[in-house]
């Protein structure tokens, strides 16, 4: 979307006090534990862009509370496994070779949009340390549910994803659909689906030095995240509104991994 788009949006311009009162209309309060997914051009113009959301997101959630957004760089990925686009089979012995290191505080997001990309690098954001599906989280509790993120199953048991569950926090979809929502891989490492687990690897830092490591998971298909969105909305439920311009819901993520795990395992 353009800029002149996002100006035509809405009929003033989207400033960090009206998106704190619309975060508070769908019940976002301080102290509480948010995972958010986003599309800046969706909320309208915003003067100042990314960092004036950051900020409203921040004060909606108050330093008593934890701020957290995926900031996945997928293309620290074995490069035998990309298809948008796909490298040439001589490239990629080359591409494993010669790829920097993931570095949390330097390695850039992609496909995760503006404000993700922001909120990385920002004052006080922790990131994980997984080179493909990182987390950054601000507040309380920031440092505590990204530090140990594990290589193997990185939306599993031992990720932050993991840690929202157990603090029973809340997601924000802020004009994105389920397809989306990472809490729903939590769910897919949950399920018993009965597949075969896939392997992939990146280069990461490891005592100073360059190292290419390899990881196991499990294999993530987001094709069908709309519709069981879509079922828990319907059979549970979730706040939609409007923050600035944008279809904005908030759902409870424990409610719906837990629905999303039985989903995956009767509809899979």
């Amino acid at each position: 979307m353009s800029e002149w788009e996002a100006i035509e949006r809405v009929a003033e311009p989207v400033v960090p006090s009206r998106i704190v009162a619309d975060l508070r209309a769908l019940g976002i309060e301080g102290g509480e534990t948010l995972l958010v997914h986003s599309s800046l051009s969706a909320i309208g113009w915003v003067p100042g862009g990314a960092p004036a959301v950051l900020d409203a997101l921040q004060r909606a959630v108050s330093e008593a509370g934890t701020l957290m957004m995926p900031t996945h760089s997928t293309d620290y990925t074995d490069p035998e496994s990309w298809s948008n686009p796909p490298v040439p089979d001589e490239w990629i012995d080359r591409i494993k070779e010669t790829m920097p290191p993931y570095r949390p505080s330097i390695t850039p997001t992609r496909g995760m949009g503006a404000i993700p990309e922001c909120f990385r690098s920002y004052p006080d954001v922790h990131r994980s340390a997984h080179p493909a599906t990182s987390m950054a989280a601000w507040g309380r509790d920031a440092e505590a549910v990204v530090a140990d993120h594990a290589l193997d199953y990185p939306h599993g048991e031992d990720s932050p994803l993991a840690e929202i569950y157990d603090r029973d926090g809340s997601v924000l979809l802020l004009g994105v659909g389920h397809d989306a929502n990472t809490s729903l891989h939590l769910a897919e490492n949950r399920a018993d689906l009965g597949t075969e687990t896939v392997e992939n690897g990146a280069p990461i830092l490891a005592d100073g030095e360059r190292v290419w490591i390899e990881y196991e998971n499990v294999p993530e298909d987001t094709g069908d995240f709309p519709a069981v969105g879509e079922a828990f909305e319907r059979e549970v439920g979730a706040e939609r509104g409007q923050v600035g311009a944008a279809t904005a819901v908030r759902c409870d993520h424990r409610d719906l991994v837990d629905f999303a795990t039985e989903w995956f395992e009767k509809n899979r």
